[in-house]
């Protein structure tokens, strides 16, 4: 039986010594002479259905006609690619590279051995070269035309038109109906052929490397792009296909796929005669069998297809190439056989190391020649091209660990590529009898990046389009620019722009419209940041007024979740009153019209600030006083919409807790990745926006001297917001209050009552609560009348069981470390039970005996006890003694279940959840003051062990880091939890030679992030400082109005 079993850790250099046709990546290090001996004549029919002959020793390896093949191409990225043939069966099998060719192709006079494409990278962008796009390329016409990849007629139609434009060129519609009618790209073309001319007319000017772009980009979002199918049955009799993807096992029913296995949740790959076994990691959430049992036609069949997935495996997830199994000393057991030659990763990093000369090539059916792209070019020596998939971690609450090849595990997502260190280069020894060989010698060491997890980088969706201006890329990679123009306010999906110089036929690349069209998250060269950052202006209050300019675009994302996302999903069901509608949409739809033009004022006055508008210049354009006054004095003709957030927050829970309907609703629209905070968060950010400006003005006032031409404008915009602010401030304390504690009650399950008049959330936490069992973990929540702990439920809603309660009426508290021997201890003795508590450490201690005894104050001046809150549960009589040897355990948890516990999915990334695996709290003082320290804009990030810089949209906010690839994404692509990090200033030994640097870390995971000015850096410093330390509660209340407690 073969199998083989994931190792995540990869050796600690890249290649080996070559062997048996193995390619070596060490320098200095030769590859094996060609074995002697007879020559083989094998035909190889190539993508574009020529036919060459090949002559090459019979007891050479695979490898050797391989490399004959990609030298005869002068293909670079080869490895992408491979050898299929049909054995002695019948079958079609890939050509072994290990093998001798001799023991494979039985009568190689009598068989076709085909060149195509084997390995489908999950975003086509990953491929450097033109000539290698172009061959992809060919494969999908291939494909289209064999039936493979199926898709609809409209994608069918698309698809060809950019097949007819890198063959014939621009549009003419007789020679277009001309072509169509000499060339059949799919079956039933005849029906499709008005739709393909039509889509033809939108390539004008569109070069055959564009086409071949515009082509893939279209293709690899199609279900079936790249796959094979491969007959089998289920356990029970059903007829399926199997299939191997970057991603992992896909099941097929037809042609639609009904199942995924992603390369991280599959422990091991196994086959036993017919039968093909995958076996699964345990996932408590999860309803499948530890193991999966599928029957193939045939031993072969099954042998064959686990072969792929092998290799599949290691292509995309291994950082190097697996070493061989050491041979048994008496018999063997299983396969052999294993993956031979370099992973996605080896590729990435040697076409970054570049070097390779412009060769010219063919295209066979296509009217023009090109020009192969280069991967580096002289005048950009730093340029790192792999680096187009963009890398982000979405950050798990503990210590995840980084997959082997950084590649995502997410059912229905792409892996991105991890290509952020210099790579090595290969000896590739290719022989060919007509031809010579080529040597290229480099070496180097892959480093692993200290990520998490990784997602998807989303790229923009493609679509027809007429001939316009590109805004040219950085890098000198077409895939790098794929930059957005719409407009701010909109929620439109955005257009791919391709940059003119993704084929070299373009001389030059078009010049960038305006810095800020190119803030996306596209890797750039550090000498580029450092001139960019020269061009704008030095004065303070320029940053200040582009900080407005970066939170309200995060802002106006903010309403579009209500006037848009959640108006459209209302929209589409008929479960919210029409009276709560009334109440929220046109409450907000006023404001999302407002400060669209409020954002496009600001931007304009910074364009003309940075002296890049073509308007002409009349008067003082270096301020930004005399726009917030006027916006604001405009904000307040709004402010009886803003009086109605507070009764629309309430009427909406109020809706949902009378209605199931509203409810499921709701919840299903938390959990859309556009929905990255709480619903009922967005129904405050108004009034949250109101504080912002109030600070933007306060700073701008400190800023200027009395003297300043700005200084008045300031100052009366200044007055008119606390004006606003003032009157609102009340509501906006109880509202906070009313939001937090609807949210703490979507985390618990076995609590009736938690929202009632009078209650205040003050603060939860991770504690450990002692039993008969020892420390057990609990999170705990504090009340102005009650605390409350609970465990965390093995369920699969992932919400906290409420365990028990402790009126704060007549408690008292003391500091127990000696009487229990444990650090950080307390006893809190209740009127009618007591509990021994642990804190992770001393300040995390001190925090809860200020706060349970302000709360123990609070609860004495209250005029009568707590209510109660676990109706389900009887209250608890135990002494001291044996409260602290209750035999606690989550089985016990679990077992007891009240009605309103209901088994939905729920969002597992709240503050409660951060708080449980941190081992950590939080206060509402903690929430208001991250209120007040929310921020946007671009920040360079970079990993531990990487070397180049990310370019990333990133918003703060909810103690949280949330990445976009760029700021006009409608959803963030990863977030990192800031609480338990620490924020330093890198140190020398870590050779960061870059200014306006600060560094997160936590445990072993370590991130760098790079500002653009010295005041972008202090406000990105003070905000996630507010988030990674609490302040003591005397100092907040000290810089704030009253505050309700």
């Amino acid at each position: 039986m073969g199998e083989i079993e994931q190792r995540p850790t990869p050796g600690s250099r890249l290649g080996a010594p070559e062997n048996s046709g193995i390619s070596t990546l060490e320098q200095g290090q030769k590859p094996p002479p060609t074995p002697s001996g007879k020559l083989m004549s094998v035909r190889i029919q190539m993508l574009d259905d020529t036919q060459e002959a090949f002559e090459v020793p019979q007891r050479a390896p695979g490898k050797v006609l391989l490399d004959a093949v990609c030298t005869h191409l002068n293909l670079v990225e080869g490895d992408y690619f491979g050898l299929e043939f049909p054995d002695h069966k019948k079958i079609t099998v890939w050509l072994d590279l290990l093998k001798p060719i001799v023991k494979q192709i039985r009568r190689p006079k009598h068989v076709v051995v085909k060149f195509v494409v084997k390995f489908f990278p999950p975003d086509h962008t990953q491929l450097q070269e033109e000539l290698t796009r172009y061959l992809f390329a060919l494969q999908v016409k291939q494909d289209l035309a064999q039936g493979r990849l199926t898709c609809s007629d409209t994608s069918a139609a698309l698809l060809i038109s950019h097949i007819v434009q890198s063959e014939i060129g621009d549009f003419d519609e007789a020679s277009d109906r001309e072509h169509l009618a000499k060339n059949k790209y799919i079956p039933q073309q005849d029906a499709l052929e008005d739709k393909i001319v039509e889509f033809h007319h939108n390539h004008i000017g569109q070069t055959p490397a564009e086409s071949d772009f515009q082509l893939l980009e279209i293709a690899r979002r199609l279900e079936m792009y790249g796959i094979r199918l491969h007959p089998a049955k289920d356990r029970e009799g059903t007829k399926i296909n199997l299939a191997v993807a970057n991603t992992g096992i896909l099941v097929f029913q037809g042609f639609t796929k009904i199942n995924a296995f992603n390369w991280a949740k599959v422990r091991k790959l196994s086959f036993k005669r017919k039968r093909f076994l995958i076996k699964l990691r345990p996932d408590v959430n999860s309803s499948y069998q530890d193991t999966l049992e599928f029957l193939m036609a045939s031993r072969d069949f099954c042998k064959s297809f686990w072969k792929i997935c092998v290799e599949h495996h290691a292509f995309f997830r291994l950082f190097e190439e697996p070493k061989p199994k050491p041979k048994p000393v008496l018999f063997s057991r299983g396969s052999s056989f294993r993956f031979s030659g370099r992973t996605q990763k080896q590729v990435l990093d040697y076409v970054k190391e570049g070097g390779h000369k412009k060769v010219q090539f063919e295209r066979k059916h296509s009217k023009i020649h090109s020009i192969r792209s280069l991967a580096t070019q002289p005048t950009e020596p730093n340029s790192e091209v792999p680096k187009q998939a963009q890398q982000s971690a979405s950050l798990t609450f503990g210590e995840g660990a980084a997959s082997p090849g950084g590649q995502s595990c997410q059912p229905g997502r792409d892996p991105t590529a991890l290509a952020e260190e210099r790579g090595p280069q290969r000896n590739p020894t290719p022989q060919r009898s007509p031809a010579g060989s080529t040597k290229a010698d480099g070496a180097g060491r892959a480093e692993t990046e200290e990520e998490e997890e990784v997602v998807k980088d989303r790229t923009q969706q493609s679509r027809p389009r007429p001939p316009q201006p590109s805004t040219g890329s950085l890098t000198g990679s077409p895939h790098l620019s794929e930059l957005s123009i719409n407009s701010q306010g909109g929620a439109a999906p955005t257009n791919t722009v391709l940059s003119p110089n993704l084929s070299p036929d373009t001389k030059q690349a078009s010049p960038l419209v305006s810095p800020l069209l190119n803030d996306q998250a596209g890797p750039r060269t550090d000498d580029e940041d450092d001139g960019r950052r020269k061009r704008f202006p030095t004065d303070k209050a320029y940053f200040i007024a582009k900080e407005v300019s970066t939170t309200e675009r995060t802002y106006l994302k903010d309403l579009e979740v209500i006037t848009s996302w959640f108006q459209s999903t209302v929209s589409k069901e008929d479960s919210m009153p029409e009276t709560l509608k009334s109440l929220i949409f046109p409450n907000f739809e006023p404001l999302h019209k407002f400060h669209t033009n409020f954002l496009k004022e600001i931007e304009q006055r910074l364009a003309l600030w940075e002296g890049r508008s073509n308007a002409p210049i009349r008067g003082d354009y270096q301020r930004i006083g005399d726009v917030m006054l006027k916006n604001i004095q405009g904000m307040k003709q709004l402010a009886a919409h803003l009086w109605k957030h507070s009764e629309a927050l309430e009427a909406l829970e109020t809706g949902i807790r009378g209605s199931r309907r509203l409810e499921s609703l709701c919840r299903d629209f938390e959990l859309q990745k556009v929905c990255y905070l709480s619903l009922n968060t967005f129904l405050l950010r108004p009034l949250h926006r109101l504080m912002h400006y109030k600070q933007v003005l306060e700073r701008l006032c400190k800023h200027h001297p009395p003297s300043h031409a700005d200084f008045r404008d300031c100052r009366a915009a200044l007055a008119e917001i606390t004006e606003m602010v003032a009157q609102l401030h009340g509501t906006m304390i109880k509202m906070e209050n009313f939001q937090k504690l609807h949210e703490l009650k979507k985390d618990l399950i076995g609590v009736d009552n938690l929202v009632i008049p009078g209650r205040e959330f003050i603060r939860l936490g991770s504690l450990s609560k002692l039993s008969g069992k020892g420390l057990q973990q609990r999170m705990f929540f504090l009340f102005n009348d009650v605390l409350l702990y609970t465990s965390r439920g093995l369920t699969a809603s992932n919400q906290f069981k409420v365990h028990g309660q402790l009126p704060l009426y007549g408690m008292t508290m003391e500091e127990s470390e000696d009487e229990w021997g444990v650090p950080h201890c307390l006893t809190l003795r209740g009127q009618r039970q007591s509990i021994v508590v642990a804190a992770s450490s001393r300040s995390e201690m001190e925090k809860w005996v200020e706060d349970i005894q302000m709360a123990i104050d609070l609860a004495e001046k209250s005029s009568s006890p707590a209510p109660e809150f676990l109706a389900s549960s009887p209250p608890d009589s135990k002494s001291p003694e044996e409260a602290a040897g209750d035999q606690e355990s989550e089985d016990d948890l679990s077992a007891s279940r009240t009605s309103l516990e209901r088994q939905a999915p729920h969002r597992g990334n709240t503050m409660v959840h951060v708080c449980w695996h941190r081992n950590t709290s939080v206060s509402m003082v903690d929430f208001s003051v991250a209120v007040e320290n929310q921020l946007s804009g671009n920040l360079l990030r970079k990993f531990k062990n990487s070397n180049g810089w990310q370019k990333l949209w990133v918003v703060f906010t909810n103690f949280c880091l949330f990445f976009y690839k760029s700021h006009q994404d409608s959803h963030p692509l990863a977030s990192l939890p800031l609480l338990g990090y620490s924020l330093t200033i890198p140190s020398e030994s870590e050779d960061i030679h870059k200014d306006f640097v600060f560094k997160l870390h936590f445990k072993s995971h370590v991130y760098y992030f790079r500002a653009e000015s010295e005041y972008t850096f202090e406000r990105w410093m003070e905000v996630i400082r507010s988030a990674t330390s609490s302040a003591s509660r005397a100092h907040v209340l000290s810089h704030k109005e009253p505050h309700v407690y």
